[in-house]
């Protein structure tokens, strides 16, 4: 069709479709309203999908055209590097591809407005966005560079992909390489870019600390507590006055320790075990206490509205955003050796199977006899290490208990199918200028997986007791794994020799369990255990209880760190009110409103500090590795995709092997089996092969690390 001609009935076509008269109509409806031929039809259709390619007309499912409004779906905008992207809309199963030219300006994060058309035989659904009903990025962070008359600040967000357009007079004096934030004054509309004016110079590039304070400014993290919220924790006693002591059980002269890392400041749990042999056998009394925030941050307070602003504490490689004032977290809220303490325990009687006979939730006072820390605990039980045992003697006999009841909890738990994922997370050292001089996995040991085992058994026994009750709660839920997931983690695996079983295209935990339990102990552990986690769904809030696959528990919960977390300190509150007398309804009704949003913010609150805390990880590992540039590792293949594979070193750092940097052949990406393969040499690259790499670069701007092969693949080339 001629173009000019083609451009007046695409105009014809808008104008009828703003016509408050007009009704969305089929093809067929619309040629004989508009007195087409069939022999012409064709052409008809062709002109309105170019209108629904241009956002200009929206079709219904049963192929009516009309207005774009009419037919348009509201999502969340996810961007890429490539200038793509994918709208998520609640309820579809499926993403919705964006093209990069029909993005329509719209940014990472925005609200929008799309209307679809079904993609092409076997491809996913694709559309574009008509307009954005909500902004994500009213500021962004960046890299300035400066040009005669302007400058620009490329985004940190890897996910935003346009630069933003300094205009002169507005960069408040930065200079190529400092690190800014950019206010956005407009935003553009897809074809031009967004314009902004510099609102603050965080420092220049290379300045210490800066590198983190960006990530700070760029996840909206919040820095400083306002005045109201310091007023009132200045107004909070150092000591526990007597007056709230009264009507509380009286713990103190039950023996007790916390447990923690040794630069722990916040001490919010605590731990207390008898065991007792009689007639109906062995009998654990296990209590686990926990700091009674609550009684000092009430509802609607100021220290309550900044705790769920927060709704977690952030641990940054160089620093911590804490959810509560320093004076509160390590002072009254801590429950610091040989001080009274008010907190809320939950005290369960066990039996020699580690099965749960009964349990008591109280308000209590309680009083640590020694903070004991995890290298102390697991020299005694682990090592019997006769230095540390007789400088807590008096306790020996209670780690020992602490050790068996412990290892009941385990075994019961492992046999219903709860998965334990024991892969090093890494801890990376840092000097005083903030520069990584090491990166040393973490290691779990006894004494950690002792209070893992004990605050576990809290959490399901609270949240089984007020499931029951159908008071309104916080659950802890993790749904089951997508099953296209699993099957790509068992095509994965099987380059290892290993193997998952389904059932009825299901999994159940146990499986993962089994093969956590398999590859303990050898050299593919971390990638294989990482790799699996991946694979699952992420555990969120809810108010409704449906399970946690991954523990493989009907419920949980958690209680146990109110310091940091703030649905731990919401459900402190309902369990408090319920023991003084039970919810009357018109508060059961303020709960019942309350706690899905609750739910919903504390959710995404929690996936913004860990993307924080990942984005942190990242830049210290690339500015760790520049040092090793020209050395050479071995690895194993953790991803390939038609660019390149990553490799994944002993240490948790990962770098692309990109293929354009693969002169020894022309390579081809076979995303069924996940496979480079040599178009020549046969040779193939594959998930779970071990290589040998020199790292070849690193981009602290894009927080990469490149690495090239050396020699051939750990496996054979094919015949």
């Amino acid at each position: 069709m001629d173009k000019e001609l083609l451009e007046q009935r695409k105009k014809n076509l808008e104008e009828l479709f703003r016509d408050p008269t007009y009704r969305p109509m089929k093809v067929k409806e619309l040629a004989i309203l508009l007195d087409i031929p069939k022999s012409r039809r064709e052409e008809l259709r062709e002109v309105l999908d170019a209108l629904v390619a241009e956002g200009k007309a929206g079709v219904s499912k049963k192929g009516k055209y009309g207005k774009p409004e009419a037919f348009s779906i509201v999502g969340l905008f996810s961007g890429t590097a490539k200038g793509f992207g994918f709208v998520t809309v609640e309820g579809w199963e499926e993403d919705v591809f964006i093209p990069p030219d029909r993005t329509g300006g719209a940014l990472h994060g925005d609200r929008v407005q799309i209307v679809t058309e079904d993609g092409k035989k076997g491809r996913r659904t694709e559309g574009t966005v008509v307009r954005v009903l909500e902004r994500a990025n009213r500021e962004m962070v960046g890299y300035y560079q400066k040009s005669k008359n302007f400058g620009f600040v490329i985004p940190d967000n890897q996910k935003i992909s346009c630069d933003v357009f300094i205009p002169q007079g507005k960069d408040m004096g930065a200079v190529t390489g400092h690190k800014v934030v950019a206010a956005i004054t407009d935003y553009g509309d897809g074809s031009k870019k967004p314009e902004g004016r510099i609102v603050e110079i965080l420092g220049h590039i290379n300045d210490p600390g800066v590198d983190i304070l960006s990530v700070v400014r760029a996840y909206g993290l919040p820095e400083e507590f306002p005045e109201d919220v310091m007023a009132q924790a200045g107004r909070i006693p150092d000591t526990v006055p007597e007056k709230d002591k009264a009507g509380r059980l009286d713990l103190r002269n039950v023996q007790m320790v916390t447990i923690d890392g040794e630069d722990a400041k916040d001490l919010d749990d605590a731990v207390s075990l008898e065991k007792e042999t009689g007639e109906q056998g062995v009998r654990y009394r296990l209590g686990v206490h926990i700091a009674d925030v609550s009684h000092y941050v009430t509802e609607g307070s100021p220290l309550d509205r900044e705790a769920l602003k927060r709704s977690t504490s952030v641990y940054l490689v160089d620093r911590v955003i804490p959810m509560l004032p320093h004076r509160l977290s390590n002072g009254i809220c801590s429950l610091n050796a040989g001080e009274d303490r008010l907190a809320l325990s939950c005290l369960m009687e066990i039996d020699e199977k580690g099965k749960i006979l009964s349990h008591r939730i109280a308000e209590t006072v309680i009083r640590v006899d020694r903070r004991m820390s995890y290298t102390d605990v697991n020299r005694i039980i682990t090592h019997e290490d006769e230095e540390t045992m007789e400088k807590y003697r008096e306790l020996v006999p209670l780690f020992f208990r602490m050790k068996e009841l412990s290892e009941i909890l385990r075994k019961r738990r492992m046999k219903r199918g709860a998965i334990d994922f024991d892969f090093p997370e890494s801890k990376i050292i840092l000097d005083e200028k903030g520069k990584p001089v090491d990166i040393r996995p973490y290691e779990r040991n006894a004494a950690t997986k002792l209070i893992e085992d004990f605050m576990l058994a809290a959490n399901e026994t609270v949240a089984e007791d007020y499931f029951w009750q159908e008071v309104p709660f916080l659950y802890r839920t993790h749904d089951e794994p997508d099953p296209e997931k699993m099957k790509n983690l068992a095509v994965f695996i099987n380059n290892f020799g290993y193997t998952l079983r389904f059932q009825k295209g299901e999994i159940h935990p146990k499986e993962l369990q089994k093969l956590l339990t398999k590859i303990e102990g050898t050299p593919e552990e971390a990638l294989l255990s990482r790799l699996t986690l991946r694979s699952m769904k992420q555990a969120k809030y809810t108010a409704v209880n449906t399970g946690h696959f991954g523990l493989a528990a009907k419920y949980y919960t958690h209680f146990t760190s109110p310091i940091r977390r703030y649905p731990d300190l919401q459900i402190h509150r309902i369990i408090k009110e319920n023991l003084r007398g039970g919810l009357s309804g018109k508060r059961t009704a303020h709960y019942e409103r309350l706690l899905p949003e609750v739910a919903v913010q504390t959710s995404a609150l929690e996936r913004r500090a860990d993307e924080a805390e990942r984005e942190t990880d990242k830049l210290k590992k690339c500015e760790y590795m520049s040092r090793f540039i020209g050395e050479e590792f071995d690895g194993v293949i953790s991803g390939v995709t038609g660019w390149g594979f990553y490799v994944e070193l002993p240490n948790t750092v990962e770098g692309l092997v990109r293929v354009s940097e693969m002169k020894d052949d022309y390579y081809v990406f076979d995303e069924q089996s996940l496979e480079l393969r040599g178009e020549m040499t046969r040779r193939v690259y594959r998930l779970g092969q071990r290589v040998r790499v020199q790292v070849t670069g690193t981009d602290k701007l894009s927080r990469t690390i490149d690495f090239a092969c050396v020699g051939e693949p750990e496996a054979k080339q094919e015949e």
